[in-house]
C-alpha cells in the first residue's frame, strides 16, 4: 500500500482524487441512463422487459413481480439459523429507528395563534437492492425497516435477478422487514418504473438504497419526480490509530470495504510509521489469502488504486483530516476513542474503539447502514425514519393574533412590492 507523510508534496491531491474517484464513470454513462428512462416512461413494462433481458439476460414474466408462492419458497430455502440471524438483525434495526420517531406537533403562541407540524408518513416508497458482485439481506432490512417504523403505507423492492434466479436470504429478508411487493427488475430501468409508474409497477414517492453507477446516475436524474435518499458512490472506510493496537485488526477492517468495488476506498490515518509499515505488509500478506478469487482480485484492484496510509504527526491532525475526507465509515482505532470523538465532524457513521469493526455496523448493531459517501457526509446524515415521513407546517392565526402582527405583514408585503399580499390582510384588520 501507499504510505504517505501529511506534510508531503502532492498530499493536498491525493485527497482530491480519493473524493473524487466514481465521478467520471458517472459522466459517461449519463447519456445512456437518460435514453433507458425516456424509454421506460413512455413504453413502461415493455421497455423493462426488454433492458432487463438486454442487460441482465433473464426474460420476466409478470412483469418481474415475485409471487407469494416464490417468497415462502425462499423462506423454506433459508435455514432456520439464518432466519434467527435476520429476525435479531431485523429486531435490533427496529429497536434503534423506532427512537427516530418524531410525532405532530402543535402549540399556542402568546397572541393565541395555533402554530406546528404535521408529520406525515409517505404514502408509497421503492427501496433498491443490488445483486450482481454479491447479494445483500441487510440491505433489505435496513432500507424496508426505517421505512415501516415511520408507517409507510406500502413499500415495493427492486432486485435485479440473475439467470440462476433471485438470491432466496434477500427474497426471506423481505418477508421479515415485512416488504409488501418485490419485483425481479434491476439497473437504472428499475429506477425508471418506479420514478415513472408502469402498469405493473406503481409510481412511488421515494426512491432508497444503494445500486452500480447506472443506478446512481438513474436516482440523480429523477430526482424531482420523486425524492430519492442519497447519491450512494463506492464505499469507503477511514481508520484513525494511535500507534496501538493489532496491526492485522486494521488491515482487515481496510480490506473489509477493499473487497466491495474496485472503486472502494480504504484509508488509514496513523500517528506511527512503525504502525504504518505493518499494517502495509499485513494488507499485502490479507490479500494473498483472500477467498474467494473474485472478491481478492475486486480487493487488489481497490487497494492498488484507492488504498492509502497517512501518517501524521498526532491525533488531532489525524481528525482534521478525517474531516475533509468525510467518509462513509470511520474507525476510532485508538485508546480513548470517546475523547476524539469530540474532534469528529464529518463522518456518516463513527465506530468506537478496537472491538467495533464496521462490519458491526453492516449487520447487527442497529443504526443505518446506509450512509452518504464521497464526502457528503459534511451536509447529509445516514437513512433513518426521517426519511420516510414528510413535515407539513401548520399555521392558525386568531382575530387578535392577526391585529398583532397584521400591521407587519402588511408593511413587509410592500417591502417586496407584493400589494396583493398586503391587501389580503389588510382587509382582515
Amino acid at each position: 500500500m501507499r504510505v504517505i507523510s501529511s506534510g508531503d508534496s502532492g498530499f493536498a491531491d491525493l485527497l482530491r482524487a480519493l473524493r473524487t474517484r466514481g465521478e467520471a464513470e458517472g459522466g459517461a454513462v449519463e447519456s445512456l441512463v437518460r435514453e433507458i428512462l425516456s424509454d421506460v416512461r413512455a413504453r413502461g413494462d415493455r421497455a423493462v422487459k426488454e433492458y432487463t433481458l438486454k442487460f441482465d439476460g433473464v426474460s420476466i414474466k409478470r412483469g418481474g413481480r415475485v409471487s407469494a408462492g416464490e417468497l415462502n419458497k425462499a423462506v423454506k430455502q433459508v435455514s432456520k439459523r439464518d432466519m434467527g440471524i435476520m429476525e435479531s438483525a431485523a429486531e435490533r434495526i427496529s429497536d434503534f429507528h423506532s427512537r427516530q420517531v418524531q410525532d405532530s406537533e402543535v402549540y399556542a403562541d402568546d397572541s393565541g395563534n395555533t402554530l406546528g407540524t404535521k408529520i406525515t408518513p409517505l404514502g408509497r416508497v421503492s427501496i433498491y437492492v443490488p445483486g450482481g458482485k454479491a447479494s445483500y439481506p441487510s440491505t433489505v432490512l435496513m432500507n424496508a425497516i426505517p421505512a415501516s417504523v415511520a408507517g409507510v403505507g406500502e413499500i415495493i423492492m427492486t432486485t435485479p435477478s440473475g439467470r440462476d434466479g433471485l438470491n432466496p436470504h434477500v427474497l426471506a429478508a423481505a418477508v421479515v422487514a415485512g416488504v409488501h411487493r418485490v419485483y425481479a427488475i434491476g439497473g437504472a430501468q428499475a429506477i425508471g418504473a418506479a420514478a415513472y409508474g408502469t402498469r405493473t409497477i406503481p409510481a412511488v414517492d421515494k426512491i432508497t438504497g444503494p445500486g452500480n453507477i447506472y443506478v446512481a446516475t438513474a436516482k440523480r436524474l429523477v430526482y424531482g419526480t420523486v425524492d430519492i435518499d442519497m447519491i450512494a458512490g463506492p464505499s469507503e472506510i477511514l481508520i484513525i490509530n494511535d500507534g496501538r493496537g493489532e496491526a492485522s485488526w486494521i488491515a482487515a477492517d481496510m480490506l473489509s470495504q477493499a473487497e466491495h468495488d474496485e472503486l472502494a476506498s480504504s484509508v488509514l490515518i496513523t500517528t506511527s510509521k512503525k504502525m504504518a509499515k505493518a499494517v502495509s505488509r499485513e494488507v499485502t500478506t490479507q490479500l494473498a489469502a483472500l477467498k474467494p478469487a473474485k472478491r481478492r482480485k475486486v480487493a487488489e484492484k481497490s487497494i492498488a488504486s484507492f488504498g492509502l496510509i497517512i501518517v501524521v504527526k498526532d491525533l488531532a491532525e489525524a481528525a482534521e483530516i478525517s474531516n475533509g475526507i468525510a467518509p462513509e465509515h470511520l474507525e476510532l482505532f485508538v485508546d480513548k476513542p470517546v475523547d476524539l470523538l469530540d474532534n469528529i465532524k464529518n463522518a456518516g457513521a463513527v465506530f468506537l474503539g478496537r472491538y467495533t469493526p464496521e462490519a458491526t455496523g453492516d449487520y447487527m448493531a442497529g443504526p443505518n447502514h446506509t450512509l452518504p459517501t464521497g464526502g457528503t457526509a459534511r451536509f447529509s446524515s445516514p437513512l433513518g425514519v426521517y426519511d420516510f415521513v414528510k413535515r407539513t407546517s401548520v399555521i392558525g392565526f386568531s382575530s387578535g393574533g392577526l391585529k398583532t402582527l397584521g400591521r407587519d405583514i402588511v408593511r413587509f408585503a410592500a417591502i417586496e412590492g407584493l400589494t396583493a399580499h398586503g391587501k389580503s390582510v389588510k382587509k382582515r384588520l
